[in-house]
């Protein structure tokens, strides 16, 4: 079976759908959101609502928990704090019901699902450098682990010949494909739908193909111009809109 392996939406509607399109075209059969489905963007609960009515499986990012006000968002930078003050107030009874009950770490198959990293998974720590990646391995214990949070696309490896780390930042690696190889447990993760910050505005996330055992980074086209545009009507930052161009 072939899954798209989605996160931080960040709110961000046209990405959202674009993405969800393009895994339908891919033959993607189920959804795996990775968290992070609010804050930034000017569209949280269309957001929330489509994740819940696709998706198989969803766990909390730290901007579900600092819209529900489970995280003190005064340790976020001034415009993610004004986002998640913002968002809070637009999310309706259902909307906060269904982001409390979602678990921070799941599993799907072979594989555990997490918004921030394996280890400590309230602590929404980052997994940036090749040694960050090496020393979470311990800390989950299926083969493959698919995390989000970095916004930046990259896969860690370790195996009998050794540890490696691919990074997969950047508009030169879509459709870059990476098989599983026998006797290796991998971390992906699986970039930003809603907000990439690797310099390539394009949406991202992978799709997981169980059968072939591999998993491919999809970079996708959507209207950021029109993103962008809510997002200053809804009285945001305006950092928020003008990075979409640029993917910082």
């Amino acid at each position: 079976m072939r899954y798209a392996v989605l996160s931080d939406v960040h709110g961000n509607l046209e990405a959202l759908s674009a993405v969800l399109a393009d895994a339908a075209s891919e033959g993607a059969l189920g959804i795996l959101c990775l968290g992070d489905a609010v804050g930034y963007g000017a569209d949280p609960a269309p957001c929330i609502e489509l994740l819940g009515e696709r998706s198989l499986l969803m766990v909390a990012g730290n901007h579900e928990h600092g819209a529900l006000g489970l995280l003190d968002v005064r340790w976020f930078n001034t415009a993610a704090r004004a986002a998640a003050l913002w968002t809070r107030d637009r999310l309706g009874a259902d909307h906060q019901n269904f982001l409390s009950a979602l678990p921070l770490a799941t599993t799907h198959g072979e594989a555990t699902c997490v918004h921030a990293s394996p280890r400590r998974p309230e602590e929404w720590d980052y997994l940036l450098s090749a040694e960050d990646g090496f020393q979470a391995f311990g800390d989950f214990a299926t083969r493959l682990c698919f995390v989000g949070h970095s916004h930046r696309p990259g896969v860690w490896s370790l195996g009998s010949s050794g540890p490696a780390y691919e990074d997969l930042a950047g508009p030169a690696f879509h459709d870059r494909r990476i098989p599983f190889h026998a006797g290796r447990r991998y971390i992906i993760n699986v970039g930003s739908v809603g907000q990439p910050r690797d310099r390539d505005p394009r949406a991202a996330y992978v799709l997981w193909d169980e059968d072939e055992r591999s998993v491919t980074l999809r970079r996708v086209t959507y209207d950021h111009k029109a993103a962008a545009a809510k997002i200053l009507r809804a009285g945001l930052p305006r950092t928020l809109a003008d990075r979409l161009a640029y993917g910082v």
